[in-house]
């Protein structure tokens, strides 16, 4: 893996994806894995992207474990549709680096997009 590289502004790159900083951050170091290749979301990502994508991911996870030691969980996801509030139409995965404390309840993450049926 080479550092910047693939789209401006890239940190990382594996094979046919990269990752960058996401513009609009959930949590400090929050990363988006995104192909090179324009794919309108992960479902139509190819097998190799989803397995560069997967290392990647695998890679950031731990560099980010390493220098920063306050991350002990993760959240990790992709938005697929309009209805599901994809805004823009190229596939990208969120990294999305957790720390205690970080919000009062964080349970039902992903179902939190339904937010009465996050808590179960």
């Amino acid at each position: 893996m080479t550092k910047n590289t693939a789209a401006s502004g890239a940190v990382e790159r594996n094979g046919s994806v990269f990752a960058i900083m996401d513009e609009y951050p959930v949590t400090l170091g929050h990363l988006l894995v995104i192909p090179i290749r324009h794919t309108p979301d992960w479902f139509s990502m190819t097998e190799a992207e989803r397995l560069d994508a997967d290392q990647l991911l695998r890679v950031l996870q731990a560099r980010i474990r390493a220098d920063d030691k306050k991350v002990t969980g993760f959240n990790v996801g992709s938005t697929c549709g309009d209805v599901a509030g994809q805004t823009v139409p190229h596939a990208q995965i969120h990294l999305v680096p957790r720390r205690s404390g970080d919000i009062a309840d964080p349970r039902g993450r992903v179902r939190g997009v339904i937010p009465e049926k996050r808590i179960y």
